[in-house]
């Protein structure tokens, strides 16, 4: 007899343990399926987290913890002098997080079980079959489950993506990149040092365990991913970008593979949904990757918690796909853009890039917008104010409004006190701006007015939050 629950999460990155915890703290029952045997590898691939994603997680009380295991950097740079200055980004946040993905994944996969959230590993998912109440999923390693909704957070192979048939079009962008981690015996003078001359670049991050780790490519060593490896060609490659190779030394990993950039027609079929890698893949330019499937996730679960607790129509799921597919699709313009940039060979490629970089170093408002995308601050999900980003707005109580978002509520901000109707899943405060806000749990603004007459009030209440059953909280 199958198993139940409420969401199956396949795939045990950080989308899924972030979508996981969201999930588990709603209430919602959740299991996550693994194929890997149990234990968080550091041979990851990710190594950044950017302002959005930090602002996301704060609203679940990590951001500060993570900032303690990481290295925060204000400066970025990119290619021929091209440095943006992460440091006035209206945010609590104004740098990128140097942090090996590994970390991210140990605190979200504790915050997943913490909140109750069911692992099973050495569980590989072999078919999915849906019909009108739910999903059932077979798998090798693994009983028949039983569950709601299905989310595919399994990577760029994803199992769930190959079983409901969604195509994965697109390209090779650039073949064998290279990764190690490495011991170093002189220090870089940048926490992230980074270099290309157009037939080669190599970034190297530091890990705060005494190792590198290196990201780097040649023109001449165009080989497959399965050719062999070892550290002379690594040291070979750094020196061509960089000038010097450090005196790396002791490789604890050495790896080969090629990046694609492919996105799925549609992260949905019915009641299976794509998120993270298995929906879209990109360069690893501008380190926006692990970024956009962690966005993906939180999304995605308020959405899936509500429509489960009956709060919502099934309905409110379709605007996953519809808020977060150009997000993807624009991630993968900008990636490729980047990578090809810093690939550039011909002179007069290499003199576009050279004129590009002149400008956003020279124009404050390309600059700002090339820093705004990179780091998420500037996707929106609607026209005009609803459906942009809402900043961290200060509260009374000595609180904020990121603060408040904790526990997955809407936040409704009101320049009197609110005396309507009772709500679960609402959080009410009095701010001084010039409109009345409510803020989904992601942190967007989902209907705003002013000076909104009673009746209009309690009509988007009803529309966004859902009816009355418990007491509303107050901050």
């Amino acid at each position: 007899m199958a198993g139940t629950t409420g969401v199956a999460v396949v795939g045990c990155g950080p989308t899924g343990l972030l979508l996981a915890g969201d999930l588990a703290e709603a209430g919602v029952p959740v299991t996550v399926l693994e194929k890997r045997p149990p234990g968080i590898s550091n041979l990851t691939r990710a190594f950044a987290l950017h302002a959005r994603t930090l602002e996301q997680l704060d609203m679940r009380g990590l951001a500060d913890e993570l900032e303690s295991l990481g290295h925060p950097m204000t400066r970025l740079g990119l290619f021929d002098g091209l440095t943006l200055d992460l440091s006035d980004l209206p945010t609590r946040f104004p740098h990128v997080l140097v942090i090996p993905q590994y970390e991210v994944e140990r605190v979200l996969e504790r915050r997943a079980r913490e909140a109750g959230a069911e692992f099973l590993y050495e569980a590989e998912v072999t078919a999915l079959t849906q019909d009108a109440s739910g999903v059932t999923v077979l798998g090798r390693g693994m009983e028949p489950l039983r569950a709601a909704y299905v989310v595919g957070t399994d990577g760029m192979r994803s199992a769930v993506r190959e079983a409901v048939g969604l195509p994965f079009p697109g390209r090779s962008v650039i073949r064998s990149v290279v990764l190690a981690d490495v011991r170093l015996s002189e220090d870089p003078p940048d926490r992230l040092t980074a270099g290309t001359t157009g037939d080669a670049f190599a970034l190297l991050i530091p890990f705060g365990d005494g190792y590198h780790r290196v990201v780097g490519w040649h023109r001449s060593h165009d080989v497959p991913d399965d050719a062999p490896l070892d550290l002379a060609e690594i040291q070979d490659i750094v020196r061509a970008a960089l000038g010097r190779d450090y005196g790396m030394h002791d490789p604890r990993w050495l790896s080969r593979f090629h990046s694609d950039e492919r996105q799925a027609p549609s992260y949905r079929v019915g009641r299976v949904f794509l998120a993270g890698d298995a929906a879209h893949v990109h360069s690893p330019a501008g380190g926006q990757g692990m970024n956009t499937g962690l966005q993906d996730a939180a999304n995605l679960s308020w959405k899936l918690a509500a429509v489960l607790d009956g709060r919502a129509s099934p309905s409110l799921l379709d605007t996953y796909n519809t808020e977060r597919h150009p997000v993807g699709r624009t991630v993968l313009h900008s990636s490729g853009t980047l990578i090809r940039l810093a690939m550039a060979h011909h002179p007069w490629t290499r003199a576009l890039r050279s004129l590009l970089a002149k400008s956003i170093t020279r124009f404050p408002a390309l600059s700002r917008r090339a820093l705004h995308q990179v780091t998420g601050l500037a996707y929106s999900y609607g026209p005009g104010l609803t459906g942009k980003r809402a900043p961290d707005i200060p509260l009374p109580g000595n609180t904020r409004l990121y603060e408040a978002l904790r526990g997955g509520n809407f936040v409704l901000l009101t320049q009197t006190p609110y005396e309507g109707v009772d709500r679960p899943h609402l959080t009410t405060s009095q701010w001084s701006g010039p409109q009345t806000l409510l803020i989904r749990p992601d942190g967007y603004i989902a209907w705003t007015a002013k000076f909104p007459s009673p009746t209009e009030l309690e009509r988007a209440l009803l529309t966004h939050v859902g009816s009355s059953d418990h007491p509303t909280r107050t901050s």
